[in-house]
């Protein structure tokens, strides 16, 4: 039988049942598992989920479940399906309050991590994400590099006080302008080629301007924490530049605590100014390269950085934690135009040696150098020695020169001349040979002017005190080169380049135009170049100066139509002018006269198209001589700086010392000269050269005779001795001998007056090169008067003169020669010892010549001589005396002589008397007393 059922229980009331699990829920707590599953639920909608794009996601909601509990949510961003890879994500938050940054190493209280990528993508950071905490006023973006993205956040206790809010949305990459710039199609490493394995380190090749963008991660927008990003540049040309100037720079890393007072960090460098987020730049190809500084902050980066070669090192590093707010750095990679080939030797970074040998190896007429390009620390000095050859000076100008303040330095200096440049005229920095000092405060740059030194080294020093990061604030291009500034004399102080040459340093040697172009280059429109050169000697060692001018070389010059027409008067044309000094020319005539105008002496001039002719031997009649190089200033740079060839070319030699005698031998009815010349034979040494040079001077309207007498040279060889005879008018000698041809002498002719010329002189040369005190000679000479003839031919005798013939002075035509040729010589070279009549060659007595001269001299000129006939000379025909007017002059000089004998008779017996002693006195003769 089955149990009895118990009895029902009674039925509570309808309000009660709905009352009592509410009551029973408020009393008792939750199933672990019913709390569980109402935390699912109320965050169902914001953690762990993936994101559609344009979706906004906020953070988890705070309830009375949540609050104060730790939450972590992570969201994935999913894009449209089948997107490529090249598109990235753009996240927005538009509010963020999460934890506290401490130290900028930790987040405290909470923290927001992005992770760009996944193990799918080439790149990505996920191993070391770092931490965003802190809180924004203004919403921050970040752009992704890859197209997945997850943000994970965690709060240690949620409040309402932690809260986040973001949107996203996908694009392409090249539609984000300022991370690609223009035409990315044609640049695609642009950013850098990405080294594998790695999220943000990148190697940039060949950079050029616009070729290659270096950028923080993400960049524009924030970039991620815990980033050590490398960054290798390299540009195919020193010196690599970033051209980072006034780009938008927001390197920090930290926070102050008061958002509303916190102050915009400026930007500094050095490790101490930036102990989190900072960008450091190495000079060279790694970490082992010097680094050029570390830099942090925020605003407008205020100069660019020119590394020292081809290569930087840029190292990027971000704190752990951080603020979601610095949005990182952009900037551009180039080259700075400012390496040459320098011809040199380097000696460290930038100390220089700049020689003429390494100059002319490298093919160049001028060597270049400039101003500083690159970065370089305090305290740099950097140097350039312009070292040239013996003889040679430096010129050193600069085409372009700014001086600018001290833009870029990387310590302060609160003093003038933070930078300077300084030129010394010396080898070496020797401050009491300063040509002028370039400062960054108070100077004036010089453009192409010409520093040139006095010797053959220039040195130049750049100092800074305040280091630079591009560069120095003396802008310059500094060319230089070399001029053989060597002379051929003595240079004159105080002049360009006038020169002296005295016979006591050298007696002979060449010369020419200036091989220091530089004169050239100094003149100027007004201001022509004038060089002269002067020859300088005393009439006791050489009496003459021998000028040969070998060659003349001018250029034509297209603005002077009219030429050079009249080489001494002409205006605006290139000559070489040759003179003897008035007072030289007026003392070396005869009797101490002369002419004292430019013309008295030897005097020349030479230009293109006029003037005289190359060569041209010149002849002082003293022992000076000036020759002077005339440039017209209009055009003298632009035709010949830097000419190489000469202008002239000419020698020179000093002559006619103490054996010669005198130069110059005045116009005489006869003379004689003679070598050696006896009164210096035993005062002066014989040398071992000699040269001689006489100027025999001839009266006008005569001829002249010449004969030689006792002529003997050291030996037959014509190199060691020879003599010739020179008409002025003529270049080619009369007659030249030596002592191979010594019977040349014998057959000289008569110069008539016609061969003498309007200015009548014979020149005599002699050159010995061996002994020449062995060699001896005489010459005679006698000017000759010249009868004019008859109609009908004969000679016109009524012109035999009596007592001169007009000449005066008993040198007239007063004897004629034998011959018809009409020769006559005064009266007092007739029986003097010397032939005077030439071509008198007969032995028989010859016509007489009518119309006797001074005392009767006449008749016939035969026998050797003519003139010194024995017929005439010993028998001379006397003049008839009147008998009584004998006889009274013999019988006066009788009775004078007898007058004579008588007073001397007197006067010695007058002595004879006194000096006889008297005779004793007579004994028989006494006085009486």
């Amino acid at each position: 039988m089955a149990p009895a059922s118990p009895p029902p229980a009674p039925a509570l009331p309808v309000p009660l049942l709905l009352v009592l699990p509410l009551l029973l829920a408020l009393l008792l707590p939750p199933p672990p598992g019913a709390l569980a599953s109402t935390r699912k639920e109320g965050k169902r909608d914001h953690c762990n989920k993936t994101v559609d794009i344009y979706e906004d996601v906020t953070s988890p909601e705070v309830t009375p479940l949540t609050i104060g509990r730790p939450v972590t949510c992570w969201y994935r961003f999913r894009s449209f399906r089948g997107t490529p890879r090249d598109w990235i994500l753009r996240i927005r938050f538009k509010k963020f309050k999460v934890g506290t940054l401490v130290n900028a190493t930790h987040c405290h209280g909470g923290y927001l991590q992005i992770v760009d990528g996944n193990a799918k993508t080439d790149v990505s950071n996920r191993r070391e994400a770092g931490a965003f905490c802190g809180e924004t006023e203004q919403p921050q973006t970040f752009i992704s590099e890859t197209s997945f993205v997850k943000v994970l956040f965690h709060a240690e206790n949620l409040t309402d006080q932690t809260y986040f809010s973001f949107d996203s949305r996908a694009e392409q990459q090249y539609e984000v302008y300022l991370r690609y710039g223009q035409h990315p199609e044609l640049y695609p490493n642009r950013r850098g080629e990405v080294v594998q394995g790695s999220y943000c380190e990148r190697v940039f090749r060949d950079c050029r301007l616009q070729t290659c963008y270096v950028q923080s991660p993400a960049y524009p927008g924030v970039y991620p924490r815990g980033l050590h990003c490398r960054y290798h540049l390299n540009t195919r040309l020193p010196f690599i530049k970033l051209y980072i100037e006034n780009e938008e720079f927001n390197v920090d890393g930290q926070r102050c605590e008061n958002i509303m007072t916190c102050p915009m960090r400026p930007i500094s460098s050095g490790d101490a100014h930036c102990p989190y987020d900072s960008l450091r730049i190495y000079d060279g190809k790694d970490e082992t390269a010097p680094v050029i500084g570390t830099f942090c902050g925020m605003g407008k980066f205020p100069y660019s950085i020119i590394g020292t070669s081809e290569d930087l090192f840029v190292e990027f590093v971000s704190s752990p934690a951080g603020p979601l707010l610095n949005t990182g750095f952009h900037f551009n990679v180039g080259n700075w135009p400012g390496q040459v080939d320098t011809a040199g030797e380097r000696n460290g970074t930038c100390d220089w040696v700049l020689s003429s040998e390494a100059l002319a190896a490298s093919g160049d007429s001028e060597g270049i150098f400039l101003s500083v390009a690159h970065w370089y620390p305090p305290h740099t000095s950097c140097t350039y020695l312009m070292r040239g050859r013996p003889g040679e000076v430096v010129r050193l100008y600069f085409p372009s020169f700014r001086v600018n303040r001290i833009e870029s330095p990387i310590a302060p200096w609160p003093g003038d001349c933070g930078e300077s440049l300084t030129l010394y005229d010396a080898a070496w920095p020797d401050d009491a040979r300063i040509i002028k000092t370039f400062c960054d405060t108070f100077s004036r740059a010089m453009e192409k002017h010409d520093f040139v030194s006095s010797g053959p080294a220039l040195f130049v020093r750049f100092e800074s005190k305040t280091g630079s990061y591009s560069g120095s604030s003396l802008y310059y291009w500094a060319h230089y080169d070399f001029f053989n500034d060597t002379a051929s004399g003595e240079r004159v102080s105080g002049t360009a380049c006038d020169e002296v040459f005295h016979s006591w340093r050298r007696p002979a040697g060449r010369l020419r135009s200036p091989r220091n172009t530089l004169v050239y280059k100094r003149a100027g429109p007004g201001r022509d170049v004038r060089c002269r050169f002067s020859f300088r000697s005393d009439r006791r060692v050489f009496a003459r100066v021998l000028l040969t001018i070998e060659s003349v070389a001018f250029k034509e010059h297209p603005y002077n139509a009219a030429g050079c027409s009249d080489c001494w008067t002409d205006r605006g044309v290139d000559r070489l002018l040759a003179w003897e000094p008035a007072e030289a020319a007026a003392a070396a005539a005869p009797g101490g006269g002369g002419n004292a105008s430019l013309g008295g002496g030897a005097a020349a001039c030479l230009c293109r198209g006029g003037g005289a002719r190359a060569p041209l031997e010149l002849v002082s009649r003293g022992p000076r001589l000036e020759l002077e190089l005339a440039v017209d200033g209009a055009h003298a740079a632009a035709s010949y700086f830097k000419h190489a060839a000469p202008l002239f070319a000419a020698r020179y030699e000093f002559a006619h010392g103490p054996l010669c005698g005198p130069a110059l031998l005045p116009a005489a009815a006869d003379g004689e000269l003679a070598f050696p010349h006896l009164e210096a034979l035993g005062l002066v040494e014989a040398p071992r050269a000699l040269r001689c040079l006489w100027e025999i001077r001839v009266s006008p309207q005569r001829d002249l005779w010449l004969h030689f007498d006792k002529l003997r040279f050291a030996s037959r060889v014509c190199e060691e001795g020879r003599l010739e005879v020179r008409l002025p008018s003529r270049a080619a000698p009369l007659v030249a001998v030596c002592g191979a041809n010594v019977s040349a002498l014998r057959e000289l002719p008569v110069l008539s007056a016609a061969d003498l010329g309007p200015d009548p002189a014979v020149l005599v040369h002699f050159t010995a090169a061996v002994t020449p005190a062995r060699a001896a000679f005489k010459v005679v000479w006698t000017e000759l008067f010249h009868l004019p003839r008859n109609p009908d031919g004969s000679l016109a005798t009524s012109r035999l003169t009596e007592g001169g013939g007009g000449g005066g002075g008993g040198d007239g035509c007063d004897f004629l020669c034998p011959g018809d040729a009409g020769l006559c010589i005064p009266a007092r070279l007739v029986c003097n010892g010397v032939v005077n009549c030439p071509n008198s060659t007969s032995s028989e007595g010859g016509a007489g010549a009518s119309g006797g001269g001074a005392g009767g001299v006449g008749g016939a000129g035969g026998g050797a001589g003519a003139d010194e006939a024995e017929r005439i000379c010993a028998t001379p025909e006397q003049p008839s005396a009147d008998p009584q007017l004998t006889m009274a002059l013999v019988a006066g000089a009788v009775a004078l002589l007898a007058v004579a004998c008588l007073v001397l008779l007197c006067r010695c017996c007058r002595r004879w008397c006194r000096k006889r002693p008297p005779p004793p006195p007579d004994p028989r003769m006494r006085m009486p007393y």
